[in-house]
């Protein structure tokens, strides 16, 4: 894509962003690397901001990397405000470039209202939210989707009383379905869980419901959602529709330009679908595509998306994507260790959600790789493992 570069940008300190760093350096790139971070931390992973961290078990989740032996210009503490003729407009002045990465990440969505509400996304979220999650304390969680649920662990965990409010039907309606979100139900014991409830705004002391009702908290925690982090990108002639548009090669409409991590919404060969992850797995692995396409190799990045949740003593481990799926098909029943797959008009597996039994992850994670069929009379027999359902 690019020849003769000599100076690459990397705008995100991520996991995203400092794994692009490692993949250039890994493939022999030697000119400059400037890596502009809004935070002023050097680099961590955020999967255990709201499991160890929150919870205690961990002050920090820095990246093991070091980004002097790697001979990396780390501007922290600095935000990307324009991108415009070749150069990235900052808060600290403009910063031309021959070949760029845009690993800016996601934010999260706030609510109406005047009263405080805490989110959890960066390590200082954590640490603020995890001083106030003392016993007797009455913390509103608004969302139970991935990271409301394991909020709400933690400040059970923690001796809080918890009220879970959620507009859908169901824990994970918006991720999953209301179906198999209504399995999750039973793990809420000892919190009030409001379901089908909308809020209306934020206020001092609580949350005001739609329709009147107000809930006392000492503590709002909002967990509704991200939205990727691409208003700095308004005003360049960039392709953005729901992120950082890009081809299967994680190359964006400009030229020299390529995207990675949760702001890049990329071609997938294998589902045929543009997908745009917020997760761990993404953040790690697009980096070798995005500097590899940046430095003229012909690199595809199609993964099988795959995250993981600890929710209330359970782990969740999800690999594909169940869109792409027509029915759904349980193993187990929902009181012990249960899986569920979706599946294709043809009966391939396009997505699989375990609980507790990590080896149907990893299992179905490599026949979602390898395209097989399966035996859909078979695959409902929890005591039949999964690669033994392959036809």
């Amino acid at each position: 894509m690019v020849m003769g570069v000599k100076h690459v940008v990397v705008v995100g300190a991520g996991l995203a962003g400092v794994r692009s760093v490692e993949a250039l350096r890994a493939r022999g790139f030697a000119g400059r690397i400037t890596l502009i971070g809004q935070e002023r931390h050097r680099p961590y992973d955020r999967p255990p901001l709201s499991k160890a961290v929150l919870l205690g078990d961990a002050d920090s989740s820095f990246v093991d990397t070091d980004l002097s032996a790697l001979e990396v210009d780390f501007w922290a503490g600095v935000s990307a405000k324009a991108l415009r003729d070749g150069a990235v407009e900052t808060t600290e002045g403009d910063l031309g470039y021959d070949g760029l990465v845009i690993a800016t990440g996601a934010e999260p969505i706030t609510l109406p209202g005047d009263g405080p509400q805490h989110v959890l996304r960066t390590l200082d979220d954590a640490h603020e939210l995890r001083a106030l999650l003392v016993p007797g304390a009455r913390v509103a969680v608004i969302g139970a989707g991935w990271i409301g649920a394991e909020v709400a662990t933690a400040a059970r965990r923690a001796g809080c009383a918890v009220t879970v409010i959620e507009a859908g039907e169901a824990p994970l309606a918006h991720a999953l379905g209301p179906e198999l979100g209504a399995r999750t139900t039973g793990w809420y014991e000892g919190v009030d869980l409001r379901l089908g409830t909308m809020v209306h705004e934020v206020r001092e002391g609580g949350v005001e419901l739609v329709g009147g009702e107000f809930v006392d908290a000492h503590v709002v925690v909002t967990g509704i959602g991200v939205r990727p982090a691409v208003e700095w990108l308004a005003s360049a002639e960039i392709d953005l529709h729901n992120g950082v548009v890009t081809d299967e090669h994680l190359r964006t409409s400009l030229p020299n330009v390529v995207a990675a991590g949760d702001c890049a919404a990329w071609w997938s060969r294998r589902f045929q679908s543009r997908l745009r992850v917020e997760h761990w797995d993404t953040a790690l692995h697009a980096p070798e595509v995005a500097a590899a396409t940046l430095l003229g190799e012909d690199a595809v990045y199609d993964p099988v998306p795959y995250f993981w949740s600890e929710q209330f003593g359970h782990m969740l481990q999800y690999a594909g994507h169940h869109p792409a799926g027509e029915r759904l098909v349980y193993r187990g029943e929902p009181e012990g260790k249960w899986s569920a797959c979706w599946l294709t008009a043809g009966d391939t597996l396009a997505a699989v959600l375990a609980v507790d039994r990590p080896r149907d992850l990893v299992q179905g994670r490599r026949i979602i790789e390898a395209g097989h069929r399966l035996d859909a009379e078979r695959l409902v027999d929890p005591d039949v493992a999964l690669r033994d359902c392959v036809v």
